[in-house]
């Protein structure tokens, strides 16, 4: 279908060039949280145009970027004391291996040179990211540029055989964790997962318990764990850090999507003390060597702080508690609904697969891009993967919105899977 020009966006809607609205049920890619056009980022954002737009930070500094440091470290109980900026999700991933594999070489443990991540995993496209990523559709084309990862087994509770719970998967995807570190002991360098939810293979949730194991593993076998809460984190799983739900905290976190409200490219990564001390030499080959122009550029680190103080005045995540229960409810015909599976819900997030029989197996392969199409024409974003009809809306709904979401995503799956027969 032809590209939709997209007017102008205000809260929740995106308006084409025609004045038709579409409800933006995905946020614009998992970015944008608290609506488009959002009065008080945009007030920050003027404000910080007439003092400082861009500064290099090697050898400088600014105050929204030493701010933003601060608070998100307060968030970690300073924990996660430190915070290495950069632009886009990918380049959060890069960081943070690179870290931890540019560490255990300054401890002298330089065998540490592999990595472990999830079945079905996604971590970003650069070439290092791809490294920990384990969907053949983006991989399979640079295959002869990627140093492979080894892939363990995802948590995902939809593997529960009869009789199983989410926690019997998560143990046994730990147990094959656990496999990997015995075979490579002194090999490792760090684990990384998504959280909770691993996002683009389909919104695979799995137990906190699999975090708790994971961390315990983590720790006997001299491991780092870097949690990539760049889809995850900023309250998506109803705590800021998704880690939090599992009460641990991970060696790295990568942050990026939210963190600016959706307005500006940011990421960053935080880590420990230790790690921070662990590159801070006068040998400058000792030194963590990666860097890049626009490294935590003061307008976006000023609209990340309009949203965070957003959290914090209007307690976004008790808020996001009850909204979570009205969409919910919103959404019960669909969690009861013939064709439909594994309804599941984690904060702000919810998805569900569509059941194909026999019959209609084929219908199953254009599923997503006729869904998309359907959803276009009743005011609504939606970009299913697969199979898989995912809702991740802004956290500004109003219950009105919320019955539109609910009403409409049950008609175009109605009428979707009614073509499919």
């Amino acid at each position: 279908m032809p590209l939709i020009p997209v007017s102008h966006g205000r809260g929740a809607w995106l308006v084409d060039m025609e004045g038709k609205r579409y409800l933006d049920g995905i946020s614009s890619w998992w970015v944008n949280l608290f609506g488009h056009a959002n009065p008080r980022i945009n007030t920050a954002l003027k404000d910080q145009l007439d003092q400082l737009e861009h500064a290099m930070l090697a050898g400088f500094t600014h105050e929204p970027v030493i701010r933003l440091s601060e608070k998100l470290s307060a968030l970690t109980g300073g924990v996660l004391g430190h915070s290495f900026y950069a632009s886009d999700g990918a380049s959060a991933t890069e960081i943070a291996l690179k870290m931890s594999f540019h560490f255990w070489r300054n401890q002298g443990q330089t065998e540490k040179q592999e990595f472990i991540c999830l079945k079905g995993s996604y971590h970003g496209e650069t070439i290092g990211a791809l490294a920990v990523t384990d969907v053949p559709l983006f991989r399979d084309a640079y295959g002869p540029m990627i140093r492979n990862a080894h892939v363990v087994a995802s948590p995902d509770a939809r593997q529960a055989q009869d009789g199983e719970s989410a926690i019997d998967v998560a143990r046994r995807a730990a147990a094959d964790m656990e496999r990997c570190l015995q075979e490579r002991a002194g090999k490792i360098a760090a684990v990384i997962l998504e959280p909770l939810v691993q996002c683009a293979t389909g919104f695979a949730m799995h137990d906190p318990e699999y975090l708790r194991l994971v961390r315990a593993l983590c720790d006997q076998y001299q491991v780092h764990l870097i949690a990539d809460e760049i889809a995850v984190g900023c309250g998506r799983t109803g705590t800021f850090f998704a880690c939090e739900n599992a009460h641990i905290w991970p060696d790295f976190v990568c942050l990026s999507k939210g963190i600016s409200g959706g307005y500006l490219p940011l990421s960053l990564v935080m880590t420990r003390e230790e790690i921070y001390q662990g590159f801070y030499d006068s040998d400058v080959r000792r030194g963590f060597l990666h860097s890049h122009s626009y490294t935590g550029n003061p307008l976006a680190c000023r609209a990340a702080l309009a949203t965070l103080e957003i959290f914090e005045s209007d307690d976004v995540l008790a808020q996001n508690r009850v909204k979570a229960q009205s969409i919910t409810q919103a959404l019960q015909p669909l969690a009861q609904h013939k064709q439909v599976k594994h309804f599941r819900q984690q904060g702000m997030m919810w998805a569900f697969d569509a059941v194909f029989d026999e019959v209609t197996v084929q219908a199953a392969k254009t599923f997503s891009r006729r869904f998309f199409t359907q959803a276009l024409q009743e005011e609504l974003l939606l970009r299913p993967i697969g199979n898989t009809v995912y809702l991740m809306p802004p956290y500004i709904l109003n219950q009105e919105e919320v019955n539109l979401v609910g009403e409409r995503i049950l008609k175009v799956f109605d009428r979707v899977m009614g073509e499919s027969v």
